[in-house]
């Protein structure tokens, strides 16, 4: 039986526009316990112009001497890869593994509507196999 991923994507996702600074994304890094934030154009508009990871924070934030009063724009990653609510798990497993990404954004018509990561897709059982391999992928890659 197919799954999509709209089935076991998370649609709690803590979002934060463009108009905040690098001190503001920490803050929702910690007090939500999460290392992977969307920058969308405005809060009432997901429209997904970046993301912003625990990883970009030191790299390219605070090992680059930018102060908590730096724009996300400048430590974000705009190159964004995302996948449609509509695709199948497999799919999306195979677009992270050849990417080597670890959660991937879900974009429905230009907005933003919910992440997949390698743990949602672990907690499927018939997809267990896939969130290994596609695990296997990218620290591979990344090593």
């Amino acid at each position: 039986m197919k799954k999509y991923v709209s089935e076991v994507m998370s649609t709690n996702i803590i979002p934060v526009s463009m108009d905040k600074h690098v001190y503001d994304i920490a803050l929702n890094m910690k007090e939500h316990d999460i290392g992977f934030i969307p920058i969308v154009e405005t809060e009432d508009h997901r429209k997904l112009v970046g993301v912003v990871t625990d990883r970009d924070l030191v790299l390219r934030g605070i090992a680059s001497k930018h102060p908590g009063s730096t724009k996300v724009s400048e430590v974000m990653t705009k190159d964004v890869i995302t996948v449609d609510s509509k695709a199948s798990v497999d799919a999306a497993a195979d677009i992270m593994a050849k990417h080597q990404v670890r959660r991937l954004p879900v974009v429905d018509n230009g907005q933003l509507v919910g992440i997949l990561s390698l743990g949602d897709l672990a907690t499927q059982s018939p997809f267990e196999d896939n969130a290994g391999i596609a695990l296997t992928d990218i620290s591979a890659h990344t090593h």
